[in-house]
């Protein structure tokens, strides 16, 4: 008996198939890194690379400890990884000094040295970040590898997301001109954690998908339903009162995202008939939208829904100035097609082609295909072009091979989320604020994940 209970003593948690604490804080690590990166106002501040991290040295150093509990050491072997490596390379390459400095010799007696970016530093920190969220992902790919996982994760996106569009609706209410009532931002309009009131809108863009499908795609019981309405309308509500039009249109997308999911994926036996499935969906969205403009209306009246719609008195241009920008980052493109001008040096090769006072220095494009085609040349936007059909691919068949209620409904509602900013992402730049970079490769994971439920696809001879 004592040599068998010595065996047993030594066998690792793989042989045992047990989980090693390494494992489970990883779980805790993975959950609250999005989390804590808005908090601290979206992480869209340099400073924020510190904390951020630090948090992926932690991350390594638990799958580090979970490798050498388990002696072996594990990884996902998603091709999602492959166009975000791409990127990182791509900036490491931006950053050689293979490029004409344009300074006279006559000033200085040399040729200076310059990198292919046209602003270093700034692609540097763009892709000092994308090396820190990849690591973020490739540890989400590999741990997130459980139903109950995969569910506590969700429902704990949902609860943050919904506490924050509360916090986000108060703080517009007491004090609409500074982040937590705090941190005056007299340049933008502030909402939540962010600086900028359209990401914060994209945030729920993302929360909204998970929410929406857990109750359409029959994941929540009837006694939590009502809590899970509840959160719904408060960040549906909260969309409103940014006054974001990207963020309107991206809420819209995905609903019908959901709606549309969650109708053909009905499976036999198991949902109504489809016709009333779909009447069932109608009357619950109209009752939605009902409730949510009536709530919106109440607290900050009509006019963050008038300016959502772009109905407002006197304004010249209803693009903001978008068609400007884009019309420049194309001809940057032109310029830079191969390699592109540098991560993030939009706001320094914006200057050349800008054909207004130059008062204001544009940073960003308002629509981050175009303005990955200026940062990175057709090699980027091939890497992203690639992860976007990767991530639907594989979403698009989890949701179709899914066993399980609950897994389907979690793969519908975090690949809508991940549409809905992705179509925001056309006229604004949401993923360039790292918070939401974060979580959307969080829902990436979520939705794409192989826990071992799919059924066999049946194909024909």
């Amino acid at each position: 008996m004592a040599r068998k209970r010595s065996d047993r003593s030594r066998r690792t948690p793989h042989d045992a198939g047990e989980t090693t604490v390494y494992e489970k804080t990883a779980v805790v690590c993975i959950t609250a890194v999005p989390m804590l990166a808005m908090a601290g106002y979206g992480s869209a501040d340099v400073w924020a690379l510190i904390p951020l991290s630090l948090l992926s040295i932690v991350l390594v150093v638990l799958w580090t400890g979970d490798s050498l509990r388990r002696k072996e050491f594990r990884f996902s072997t998603s091709r999602l990884q492959i166009p975000i490596v791409a990127l990182v390379l791509l900036g490491c390459f931006q950053l050689l000094p293979l490029g004409s400095s344009g300074v006279s010799l006559d000033l200085l007696g040399t040729e200076a040295a310059s990198s292919l970016s046209l602003d270093p530093f700034a692609t540097k920190i763009f892709t000092i970040r994308l090396f820190l969220l990849l690591i973020f992902f490739a540890a989400a790919l590999t741990y997130l590898n459980g139903k109950r996982r995969v569910q506590r994760v969700a429902i704990a996106v949902i609860i943050f997301g919904s506490v924050m569009a509360f916090i986000g609706i108060l703080q517009r209410l007491a004090s609409p001109d500074a982040i937590y009532g705090l941190r005056p931002t007299p340049q933008a309009i502030p909402f939540g954690p962010f600086v900028n009131q359209h990401h914060f809108a994209a945030f729920m863009e993302m929360t909204v998908g998970l929410t929406l499908a857990a109750v359409l795609g029959g994941a929540v019981t009837r006694d939590k339903r009502a809590l899970y309405g509840i959160a719904l309308a408060l960040m549906m509500i909260a969309v409103i009162m940014t006054g974001s039009r990207g963020g309107m249109i991206g809420v819209f997308a995905v609903i019908a995202f959901v709606a549309a999911a969650v109708y053909f994926a009905a499976r036999r036996g198991r949902e109504l008939d489809r016709r009333a499935a779909g009447l069932k969906l109608g009357l619950g969205a109209a009752a939605v939208l009902v409730v949510v403009l009536a709530g919106a209306l109440f607290l900050s009246g009509a006019d963050p829904l008038v300016r959502g719609i772009g109905l407002q008195d006197g304004q010249a241009d209803i693009t903001s100035g978008r068609i400007h920008f884009w019309s420049i980052a194309l001809r940057i493109f032109f310029e830079h097609p191969i390699f592109g001008a540098g991560f993030d040096a939009f706001g320094v090769a914006f200057t050349k082609f800008d054909t207004w006072n130059g008062y204001f220095r544009v940073e960003q494009a308002h629509n981050d295909y175009l303005q990955i085609l200026a940062d990175g040349g057709i090699i980027a936007f091939i890497a992203v072009c690639s992860f976007i059909f990767l991530l639907f691919k594989r979403g698009l068949r989890v949701i179709r091979l899914s066993t399980s209620p609950g897994r389907q409904a979690i793969a519908i509602g975090a690949l809508a989320g991940c549409f809905g900013i992705l179509v925001h992402s056309f006229f604004d730049f949401p993923l360039r604020t790292a918070s939401n970079s974060y979580f959307f490769l969080l829902l990436a994971a979520l939705a794409t994940v192989d826990l071992g439920d799919e059924r066999e696809e049946k194909r024909d001879a």
